[in-house]
């Protein structure tokens, strides 16, 4: 299974731990990790990720693969911008969305349109997403949903 972790570029500390501990979480789940490849969430989430031995893919925005954060293990340059959120969004069986800004809301809205379930940690408050609490709460509900999508 791959999750993608969408979230800012620019965090703070408290988002900083928590993309952390997402990216923890995926690997102890045995799933690989998503992401933008970048820094902010997409690097913390990775690097938490690493720690606890999963494997973490950045599709890259840019041409260079020397652009990735130093927690991405395979990194995959597009040349194509923001356009490479749509790759982030429906390249996941699963997203979580961490705080963010434009770029995560079109991570968001691609996920959705695409019919990938989409985790909210970051208080988006968008139809069609399921909000869980905290990391914990996220899990229990990325368990379920792993169940589900094994079974079809």
């Amino acid at each position: 299974m791959t999750i993608s972790v969408v979230g800012g570029s620019s965090i703070g500390t408290s988002v900083e731990g928590l993309a952390e501990k997402v990216g923890t979480m995926i690997a102890q789940l045995g799933c690989v990790l998503v992401c933008g490849g970048l820094g902010g969430a997409m690097e913390a989430a990775a690097k938490g990720a690493q720690k606890a031995g999963g494997i973490t893919i950045g599709i890259l925005p840019g041409k260079e693969k020397d652009d990735a954060n130093p927690h991405i293990d395979i990194a995959l340059p597009t040349s194509i911008g923001y356009a490479r959120n749509t790759i982030v969004a429906c390249s996941a069986d699963i997203i979580v969305a961490l705080p963010g800004s434009y770029g995560t809301n079109s991570e968001i809205c691609y996920g959705l349109v695409y019919s990938r379930p989409v985790i909210d940690l970051g208080n988006w408050n968008i139809d069609g997403m399921t909000h869980a609490k905290n990391v914990e709460d996220a899990r229990e509900k990325i368990e379920q949903i792993i169940k589900k999508l094994q079974q079809s």
